[in-house]
């Protein structure tokens, strides 16, 4: 289920601020998933916090990006729906191995996956999953290459083909192994490998956890739901060092990159006349200019009809529903369009049938008509020198931005163009 409902904060994706979230996650790897069956765990900790999360794993044992991007049950599953996440992981030695080997044995595959993903649904979201370097290092393979020969070199190694693959195929990461290798240094007694110093235990699975949780859903893990073999004090030092290594760092994990930004600008024109601007011109855009009306336009004017301060509250949407806001307050001196610049260059006026006749346009300016109120009526693309545009017997002020980008503002004159 994909985000839809909105709430009104400053600054913040809407879709994470709703009471309970519905996702769904499909985790494709192999018995890093499957060990103490992760994606039940990350179901788990999600549910005790309020949250709902469909999970799926396709895992066999020692599975590499390479065979699961020609494995026809991984096809099969990603075509299965339309998911919010996909994970992926990666056969657990394989990116740290020399980079001649990387670049040929996992990047192109990691990609190929990363498209399948997006050709089924391009509003799936591909995650990541950072693993860990082995407890002593990577015994098989250190004589051919020594970076590999400790738990640190590995770990560091990991870190970095993960975070190039996040960043290249504009996903996410979901940072396991850097909260594994904090939780490493701060709390040693947490015993995170089974004896063949690789895979998890239930503790270090729970950690794994917590990460995909305050990375999925952007949520702290605090006060989740913790396998009682851990222990009140175990589940809290994994819940809130997931915390902090996820949630004071997204952008170093590349996480809501691509989430829609409604930031925008605006100037004070006088005499309650605002320019408004977003940020971004892609998406649906809706205006909120406190109790005065609105606009869906990228680029408002409004007139405000009271002088004092109003909210204004900007929102935007993409194409796959994700929203954002972001809201400012606008302090009006003085109200009125007396002040309003008669641009020589254009002119428009109305006609005794209520139609409005442009002139001086025809080469591919915009226009825009506002009512005294400045609440956008209409507007339309001028492609003649003298444009004649029904429905403008409400037009009190108008705006046209110039192919070279200049801005021109103007009273609707009421009188007829000749």
């Amino acid at each position: 289920m994909r985000p839809r409902s909105a709430a009104l904060l400053m600054m913040t994706p809407l879709w994470l601020v709703l009471s309970a979230q519905t996702r769904s996650a499909l985790f494709i790897g192999n018995s890093y998933v499957t060990t103490n069956d992760l994606p039940e765990m990350v179901r788990l900790v999600a549910l005790s916090l309020g949250d709902t999360l469909e999970v799926m794993a396709v895992a066999p044992g020692g599975y590499t990006f390479q065979q699961h991007a020609s494995l026809p049950a991984t096809q099969q599953a990603i075509a299965q729906q339309g998911w919010d996440f996909v994970v992926l992981q990666e056969q657990s030695q394989i990116p740290a191995f020399t980079p001649e080997l990387v670049e040929e044995n996992c990047y192109p595959f990691a990609q190929r996956l990363v498209e399948q993903v997006r050709a089924n649904d391009s509003c799936t979201a591909p995650v990541f999953y950072m693993t860990w370097g082995r407890e002593n290092g990577d015994a098989g393979n250190c004589a051919a290459w020594p970076p590999v020969c400790t738990y640190a070199g590995m770990q560091e190694l990991l870190r970095e083909r993960y975070l190039f693959m996040a960043q290249t195929n504009n996903a996410a990461c979901a940072p396991v192994g850097a909260v594994w290798q904090q939780v490493r240094a701060m709390y040693p007694g947490i015993d995170l490998y089974i004896a063949d110093g690789s895979h998890p235990t239930e503790a270090g699975t729970y950690l794994a956890a917590c990460t995909f949780y305050a990375s999925l859903f952007r949520r702290s893990p605090v006060e989740a739901w913790f396998p009682v073999s851990l222990g009140a004090t175990v589940g809290a030092q994994l819940q809130s060092m997931a915390a902090d290594v996820v949630l004071d760092s997204l952008p170093t994990w590349n996480i809501g990159t691509s989430d829609p930004d409604a930031a925008f600008t605006w100037s004070d024109e006088g005499e309650g006349v605002v320019q408004f601007q977003a940020g971004s011109v892609v998406g649906q855009h809706a205006w909120f200019f406190g109790t005065e009306g609105g606009s869906d336009a990228i680029a408002p004017v409004h007139v405000f009809g009271s002088v004092g301060p109003h909210t204004v509250l900007h929102t935007l949407t993409d194409a796959c529903g994700r929203m954002d806001s972001s809201w400012v307050e606008v302090t009006v001196i003085g109200t009125g369009i007396s002040n309003v610049t008669e641009a020589s260059a254009y002119e428009v006026a109305s006609s005794a049938e209520g139609a409005l006749l442009v002139q001086g346009g025809g080469r591919g300016e915009r226009l825009w008509l506002y009512d005294q109120l400045g609440r956008e009526l209409r507007s339309s693309v001028l492609v003649n020198d003298a444009l004649r545009l029904s429905g403008g017997d409400h037009a009190h002020l108008w705006r046209i931005i110039a192919p070279d980008g200049s801005v021109h503002t103007g009273r609707v004159k009421r009188s007829v163009l000749r």
